[in-house]
Formats: structure tokens, sequence, C-alpha cells
């Protein structure tokens, strides 16, 4: 496995990318095949993975602005944050700019394959260097004064040098970000100062992520959503028991409602949803063949605290990057889509295009539709504290880590699910 970050080279941190195809840590689907076996005891007992008791979380964990600066702070700008996937820039000079939480980056690909992060700010007068999206360059120039930057950060250009007078190039540079690439997916830290060891952060995640080999899948493109608090959507993400009520023609008749099946590793999880052909399927196959058949039978959505889901389906695997607020009540979601193939031809291309609409407009209406009722009835001062149950364990566990990390007491053990 080849995960990096490494020194800062002039006028950008970098990070050299997976150039070969990663081993997966022996025993991963053998893993997967005990929680295959596990969906399916569940569904055989009519029962669900459970926790000890109810929880109870503050309604203001949802609405208070002072809570939601403390998640801000001690969270999204601390922690690595997904930022791009590889598939999205990977070739030379490829970039991606973006707004990531409220702050303009630039993540660009240089000619040696390494990632760079930056602020996507000129060093001159702090003008946005490049608008938000996609490209290929070696450069790029300031539409303000012309001032030129290598796809490095580094400033190589300075327009009327004679007339504007002495500038130390080396001192204006891009303002750099710390920055990772593993798993096929670049992760960024907002504090300048943070030393990123992304192995250690993603823990076993990362041999999910490994075993798709996500680094040479295909982009196919992206859609955008807007929701409530970033816990009401993470919430979503974590639980089936609201399958057959809010998917009742779309999700329900694919997944049993209600029973789920969670491992964690950190603040991250791998949540399983047993299908109702689970007992079909299944029998079709040998049982050492079990851990190597996601999506017949059993599927799972894997969430990466505290930003991102991914939920890999046959046609097309979905990405989630949540970005919360400006405020308490608000989320932005960028939907990324990816496949293991390009499109064969332009028919294939059109149905791509329909499944990423279809997709997205599932999550909008049926989840962030909802969560945005969830929102008002919260802010309504109705209820005191939102109630878990044992069934929604999973939920419970992720509330347990945001306020252990919101404590930030060096001495509290993390929680344990």
């Amino acid at each position: 496995m080849t995960v990096q970050s490494s020194a800062a080279a002039p006028g950008a941190l970098a990070c050299t990318s997976n150039q070969i195809r990663v081993e997966v840590r022996m025993g991963y689907h053998e893993t997967i095949g005990d929680e295959a076996a596990k969906m399916l005891e569940y569904v055989e007992n009519g029962t669900t993975d459970s926790a000890e008791t109810p929880m109870e979380v503050p309604a203001s964990a949802y609405t208070d602005p002072a809570h939601f600066d403390r998640e801000m702070a001690t969270i999204f700008h601390r922690l690595p944050l997904l930022a791009a996937l590889t598939a999205e820039m990977p070739n030379p000079g490829d970039y991606k700019a973006m707004d990531l939480m409220g702050k303009p980056v630039l993540i660009t690909r240089r000619t040696d394959g390494s990632v760079a992060a930056m602020l996507n700010v000129c060093s001159h007068r702090g003008m946005i260097l490049t608008p938000e999206g996609h490209g290929n360059k070696k450069r790029f120039s300031c539409p303000y004064h012309a001032w030129t930057f290598a796809n490095d950060g580094k400033l190589v250009g300075v327009a009327e040098p004679g007339k504007f007078g002495p500038v130390c190039k080396e001192e204006r540079g891009l303002k750099t970000l710390p920055c990772a690439e593993a798993g096929g997916i670049i992760w960024v830290s907002l504090s300048h100062d943070a030393d990123i060891d992304i192995e250690k952060h993603l823990g076993g995640m990362l041999d999910d992520l490994d075993a798709y080999d996500l680094a040479n899948w295909h982009y196919c493109g992206s859609r955008r959503i807007h929701g409530a608090n970033w816990k009401i959507a993470y919430d979503g993400y974590l639980e089936g028991y609201h399958f057959a009520a809010a998917h009742p023609e779309t999700i329900h008749p694919r997944t049993f409602s209600n029973i789920m099946h969670f491992t964690a590793f950190g603040p991250h999880m791998r949540v399983g949803y047993p299908q109702v052909s689970i007992k079909e399927k299944l029998g079709a196959e040998p049982r050492e063949r079990w851990g190597h058949i996601e999506n017949s039978g059993y599927d799972f959505v894997r969430t990466i605290f505290p930003n991102v889901s991914i939920f890999f389906a046959p046609e097309i695997t979905q990405v989630a990057q949540l970005i919360p607020g400006p405020t308490p009540d608000r989320n932005t979601t960028n939907l990324l889509f990816i496949r293991r193939e390009p499109p064969r031809d332009a028919e294939d291309a059109a149905g791509i295009e329909t499944m990423m609409d279809w997709l997205s407009d599932v999550v909008d209406r049926e989840d962030y539709g909802v969560g945005l009722q969830v929102q008002k009835g919260l802010e309504s001062g109705a209820l005191s504290s939102v109630i878990f149950g044992r069934n929604e364990r999973g939920n419970q566990y992720f509330h347990k880590y945001v306020d252990y990390l919101i404590a930030n007491d060096a001495d509290a053990p993390p929680p344990v699910l």
C-alpha cells in the first residue's frame, strides 16, 4: 500500500498518489462474509443489531449556533475532509476548485503525479484565482492583475514588474493546505499546521476503499443538493428504520426496513442492509463466496467521519460529500458519481446521466426533504430532545463520537460501538 503526505515543496504541500494497485488486508472478504451471515441471521430471526438502551440527544444539538460553532472548530476545521476523488483529476495538470467550509480551495495534480492543495486566493490582492470547477492547467493567471502561479502554487510571474517594484516570489506563493491521497480520495485539512496521518485516521475503513481500487475508476459527474443540519443528514445514512415509511417505492422494495448491521472503525462505520433476496442470493453461493458478492443479497453504506457517505451500487457508485453551514440549519451536499468503466457509447452515457438524476432526486426528495421538515420541527421548540432507539445503534454511536470530539478531553477514552 502506498499512502503518503509529503513534505512541503515550494509554494505547496504535496502528497504522493497511489501509483500501484494496493493489496487488501488479509481476511477482509472473510469479515464481509461474516457480516453477511449476521444479516441473514437477523432476517431469519426478525431481529437487528441493537444497542443496550435508547439514547436521547438534546434538540439544541441541531439548532444552537454556539454548539454548531464548536463542531466546526473541533471537527470540520481539524479532521481530514474529502475534497475530491482521484477519479475527478487523474492526469498531470488536472485541477479542482471548490468552496469547502466557506473557504476557496484549489487542488492540483503536479507533473510528477503528486497532489497539492492550497487556498484559491491570489497573493497580490486576495482575488479568487480560478472559478469553481475542473480543468487542466500548468499555470493560473489571476483575472484581476494577471499575477501568474504554477500549479504547485509557486508565484512565477508579476505583471509589469518594473512598474510594480520588487517582490520576493518565494514568499508570495499560494497559501498551502495539508493534504493526502489514499483510497482513491484526496483529503484536505483546513488547519494549516495539521499533520495528516490518513492511514491512522481511516483505520480499517481504508481496507474497504482499497478493496475497490477507486483510484482507477471513471468519474461520471456530480449533483448538488441542499439540506438541513449536517447531523440530520448524517443520521439518515446510518439507519434503515425509515425505509418503509420514507422510501416505499424506491429502496424498500429491494431492502428490508429496520434490519441493519454496524461495524465501526474509530468514528467511521460500515452499515449493512440485507436485501429481501438475501436468503436466495446467499443460498446460491458457497459460504466462502459470501464476502465477495456485495450488492447480491446485501448492501453497505460506508460513512467516513465527518463528511462522507459511500454507496457502491452495481450500476454506479454514489459518494456524498457533506458540507455543513453556513448556519446550523443548512448543509450543502455534493453527490459525486463514479463507476469502474467509462461510458461504452452515447446511449450508455445518457443512461449514466439518467441514473445520476434519479439517485439525486431520491436523496433530495425522500431524505433531505424529510430532513428539512425535521429541522423545522426541532426549531419550533416542540421537543427538548430527540430519542434514538436500540435499533438505531449507529446513530447513537455517531452522536457519542461528536460529543467526544467536541469535549476535546485528551484523557477521555473514545466511544466504543
